[in-house]
C-alpha cells in the first residue's frame, strides 16, 4: 500500500497538512485528501507536485 504524506507549497515538517494519505480528489479548485481511516482534508489550491514512490503530494495555494 502507498500512503503519502501532503504538504502546502513546499515539502517541509512545518507545511504538513495530511500524513498517510490513501486517496486524492480534485474538484472545483479543492483538493481533498483523505488518510488511511478516512478522516478527510480540504484545500484550496492545485496540485503541485506527486510523488507516488517518495510518498508526496505538494499542494500549492494562494498563500503562497
Amino acid at each position: 500500500m502507498c500512503l503519502s504524506t501532503a504538504y502546502l507549497n513546499e515539502k517541509k515538517e512545518e507545511t504538513i497538512v495530511a500524513r498517510y494519505v490513501a486517496q486524492v480528489k480534485c474538484a472545483d479548485g479543492k483538493i481533498v485528501l483523505s488518510d488511511i481511516i478516512g478522516a478527510e482534508t480540504e484545500i484550496v489550491g492545485t496540485i503541485s507536485f506527486i510523488d507516488l514512490e517518495g510518498g508526496t503530494v505538494i499542494i500549492k495555494t494562494d498563500a503562497a
